[in-house]
């Protein structure tokens, strides 16, 4: 596999004698070395990516051309499946079975959009009311898109981005998170390998400044995507204002669950820990915010405690582990800081909130399942995202003090709730301010559905038509058939 930068077509080490070392969460062993790009290396991607859409042929392929690539790399995807999920495992940390299922959802991205360009970007009429004239609304690539992807969904979040992007007929250049780059790399690799044209897809490598920065800032950029934390995305606003570029920002959240008491509670149980221990809590959709009406509180909490306390942690690479490490020595010690401000802010931790004790696990980035009891909606732990496997457990006494309590934060990304009563499951789902809610169920996506969130989660959708539409331009052309002199001026 390439360890450099891919630049108009060509794989490069570029400007710069920089390398960072990719590190396996689970052990700390270093698991490739990688070039670190200049801003420089970030402007010749730029620029290449400027020309292949203003003079090249990407933009000006028929739909199903484009098509016919972008479904391809979905193929090539499936074909790779287990080598990109052993990729996204080692560098991530989490269980090779939640990567492989990640390979899977990823195939079908690029085929959705594929199919999508192939069926439905055909030009459209509308009725004009002037006589002898044709009105036509067309639908044009934005350009040169910058991409920037997070850590704890590598490929999954940047096949979010590359699938519309280039089933549109933008150029692309990429970014992923410098600590987990390896499957982007090889995804740019068997992008070359089914024949993209030079340009199209470009790939840069590095940390937010000096890359992410070019990317935001430049004037030959026309759009820029970005999935991480909401301070970044400011600065990425900001930047952004430079030539008022299109932004899609996709910013986190602070995701409640609510339970009632008629709710299926042992299902409810298991889909509170599905909610947020896959991939040790790193994940932006997690229910991490628990809300439990009060006649079930108890119950429900020592049936989760029970479960919390039996979760296998270890390495993701070995059957039977159920959770990984977090990603990084750094990201664990924002976690335990987290939770050491819960408890400082009087929250109980009921299980878990320590380092494992087994010798196995002492070199990797480990927090154990964590419970906070006695939480109320003003504390910090209740309110930041701690993006770790933490759970916070509020009560609630009624359906509004519940849709109170859940609105009750500057996010509004998801969230979920559980009841049998199908009166409240449409006054509930109306009342919550999130961009996705689930009825009886949590963190469930597709790629048919958009993805997205309310207030400070971001701005934008990834996903379905409309993760489509942010790669597009909309344009009215006009025509008169039978233009004659208005002798207005100067007659």
């Amino acid at each position: 596999m390439n360890q450099g930068l891919f630049i108009n077509g060509q794989w490069t080490t570029g400007r710069s004698t920089g390398t960072r070392e990719i590190i396996n969460p689970f052990n700390r062993e270093v698991i490739a070395t990688v070039v670190e790009a200049t801003r420089k290396d970030t402007q010749d991607a730029i620029a290449a990516a400027r020309a292949a859409f203003d003079s090249g042929p990407w933009p000006r392929f028929a739909a199903s051309e484009r098509a016919a690539l972008v479904r391809a790399l979905g193929d090539a995807v499936e074909q790779h499946r287990e080598e990109l999920a052993h990729l996204e495992s080692l560098d991530t940390g989490k269980t090779l079975e939640e990567s492989r299922w990640d390979m899977d959802d990823i195939a079908g991205i690029f085929r959705y959009y594929a199919d999508i360009v192939e069926s439905d970007m055909a030009d459209s009429a509308v009725q004009s009311p002037i006589k002898d004239s044709t009105s036509t609304i067309v639908r044009e690539p934005v350009g040169v898109c910058g991409q920037i992807s997070p850590w704890n969904y590598p490929l999954l979040q940047a096949s979010w981005k590359m699938a519309p992007a280039l089933a549109a007929g933008c150029t692309i250049i990429m970014k992923p998170s410098e600590i987990t780059p390896l499957t982007t790399i090889r995804i740019t690799e068997l992008a070359q390998e089914v024949g993209f044209p030079p340009g199209v897809v470009n790939l840069v490598l590095g940390a937010g400044h000096p890359v992410g920065a070019e990317l935001a800032e430049s004037l030959d950029v026309d759009l820029i995507s970005f999935t991480g934390g909401i301070e970044t995305g400011r600065k990425i606003m900001q930047a952004a204002s430079g030539n008022a570029k299109k932004i899609a920002l996709e910013l986190g959240g602070k995701n409640p669950h609510i339970v009632f008491a008629d709710a299926d509670i042992e299902t409810a149980v298991d889909y509170a820990l599905n909610a947020v221990f896959f991939h040790a809590g790193q994940i932006c959709s997690a229910g991490a915010r628990l809300l439990l009406e009060s006649s079930i509180h108890d119950d429900f909490v020592s049936a989760l405690r029970a479960k919390m306390e039996r979760i296998v942690i270890g390495n993701g690479m070995v059957d039977g582990t159920q959770m990984g490490p977090l990603i990084s020595e750094q990201h664990r010690d924002k976690v335990e800081r987290a939770i050491k401000l819960g408890q400082e802010e009087g929250a109980t931790v009921l299980t878990g909130g320590k380092r494992p004790d087994a010798k196995e696990l002492e070199n990797g980035f480990f927090v154990t399942p964590t419970l906070f009891t006695n939480c109320t909606s003003e504390m910090r732990i209740v309110q930041e995202e701690v993006f770790g496997p933490v759970i916070t457990v509020e009560r609630f006494e009624t359906e509004e003090e519940a849709i109170i309590l859940a609105n009750d934060t500057t996010y509004g990304l998801s969230a979920g709730f559980w009841t049998t009563d199908t009166a409240r499951q449409q006054r509930v789902s109306r009342a919550l301010r999130f961009g996705t809610v689930w009825i009886n169920d949590f963190n469930v996506y597709f790629v048919q559905a958009p993805w997205g969130g309310y207030k400070q989660s971001g701005i934008g959708r990834e996903l379905g038509r409309a993760g489509l539409e942010e790669y597009l331009e909309t344009k009215h052309v006009f025509q008169n058939l039978t233009p004659k002199s208005l002798n207005w001026f100067g007659g």
